[in-house]
């Protein structure tokens, strides 16, 4: 089995290969040639070379487009943990997910060492009602091995017909012994924001996920709200903890929704002319309404613009613990009838100039979760998460070469995921309605806080 670097190298000379053909060759012998072209081309003879002898020497005649496969993905996979090669159906597969339905477990993922990480378990799927927990790791599938495929290899095994079994290995910190779950695969609804009323007086409403339905929905649900309360409406708490991110224009959207003016958050890319800064439009559909954003450990990429945004135009009070740290855009570029490439293109700020990649926003109040028994006993051994901890992640902008990423001192508690689903346990949730209803204030914690360091 070929190590992540070697298949970084097939990948960079196959694309060569693809681009410019024998021409390319030709020009690497050519006296014209830089310096760099030349040591690129001599990689390509190179790469001709062991591709040749695979395919006359190896002990089974091997598969041409699966190596090529390999190949891109051992490159893409070497640049971050986000950059990867869809193929055809790969890439119809992301089209229908963006859309807000697809087949499936329901679980949110990323490769860490050659294991399938779980980001987040999607609300109310197969996987989450399997018990499935952010930060656990998938082994095996139906007893296979996972280590060898790539990220979209595992997520193909997962998914299949519906109303067929799956058995999961999962390993999860604290706990002893890998163990097994059985996940009946279901179609998954993706029905992005749930709200309801909390007392008399205070909209609730959570966002799992950023597809195409997200802001109309959200707007629906703002509406509702204010309608069901009336006059007695003190505010709204918009719950982003353990939402994996989405489409970058309905982070975008959603905060716009709540914003009347000011940018919502720049993007950059390798040169400073690729800099594009999205602006608010006037109108808050809240007509001006207190508002609390819940985050944790499992809110990344565009739960983080949005969480942002509202931080630092002061239209929220963000709560709870740092978030997840995917400061970074991908771009779908589609190759034709060869599927699509999901590359690493930009990293977002937000509008006072911060970066949130590797570091994650960091609340005005953290306010932990009160662990459940059975957690507190491996609270101790629960390891980091976040993007500062995932191998080969795009380094943030105060990040060294060499050093290596601390992780945030709020979430060696373990807690930092962790939502529980009775709303009385739900300290989070409590402190926030406590905000709006003015029983507790941003400044009276932020002076307890003082005087206990």
């Amino acid at each position: 089995m070929m190590r992540k670097s070697e298949y970084a190298l097939w990948a960079l000379l196959v694309l060569a290969v693809l681009a410019a053909g024998s021409t390319m060759v030709s020009l690497a012998r050519s006296q014209s040639a830089t310096a760099g072209n030349s040591e690129i081309y001599r990689q390509l003879d190179l790469f001709g070379e062991v591709l040749e002898r695979v395919r006359a020497d190896y002990v089974e005649k091997p598969e041409d487009p699966k190596l090529i496969e390999a190949a891109i993905n051992g490159m893409l996979t070497a640049l971050d943990p986000h950059s990867a090669y869809l193929n055809p159906k790969h890439f119809r597969d992301m089209q229908v997910q963006t859309r807000g339905e697809f087949g499936g477990l329901g679980i949110e993922v990323t490769m860490e060492n050659g294991i399938v990480k779980v980001v987040a378990p999607i609300e109310d799927t197969p996987a989450a009602r399997a018990g499935l927990m952010s930060g656990d790791l998938i082994t095996h599938l139906d007893k296979e091995q996972i280590l060898g495929l790539t990220l979209q290899e595992a997520v193909e095994k997962m998914r299949g017909p519906v109303n067929s079994p799956i058995t999961l290995t999962i390993v999860r910190k604290g706990t002893e012994d890998p163990f097994e779950v059985k996940v009946v695969r279901d179609v998954i609804h993706i029905n992005p924001v749930k709200f309801n009323v909390e007392g008399d007086d205070v909209g609730y409403i959570r966002v799992t996920t950023f597809n195409e339905q997200t802001t109309a929905n959200l707007q629906k649900a703002v509406e509702d709200l204010r309608k069901q309360l009336g006059p007695k409406l003190k505010g709204f708490i918009v719950d982003l903890r353990n939402n994996p991110g989405g489409l970058l224009d309905q982070a975008i959207s959603v905060s716009d929704a709540f914003l009347d003016q000011g940018a919502i958050v720049l993007t950059r890319g390798r040169n400073l002319e690729e800099t594009q800064r999205s602006n608010a439009r006037p109108g808050d559909i809240t007509e001006g309404q207190k508002i609390v954003v819940l985050i944790n450990g499992g809110s990344a990429s565009a739960s983080e613009i949005v969480a942002g945004a509202l931080q630092d135009h002061h239209r929220a009070t963000v709560i709870g613990t740092r978030s997840f740290g995917k400061g970074s855009v991908q771009t779908i570029i589609p190759l034709g009838s060869n599927g699509a490439l999901r590359l690493t293109t930009a990293r977002y700020y937000t509008p006072s100039g911060r970066s949130i990649q590797a570091k994650g926003i960091e609340p005005e109040v953290v306010v932990e979760e009160e662990l459940p028994e059975e957690l507190k006993q491996k609270a101790d051994v629960q390891g980091p998460r976040g993007e500062a901890n995932l191998r080969g992640h795009l380094r943030g902008d105060d990040e060294g070469e060499d050093e290596e990423s601390a992780a945030p001192a709020e979430e060696e508690s373990g807690s930092s995921s962790y939502v529980p689903a009775d709303k009385e346990k739900d300290t989070q949730l409590k402190f926030g309605l406590d905000l709006l209803r003015g029983i507790k204030s941003v400044d009276t914690e932020a002076k307890k806080k003082a005087e206990a360091n």
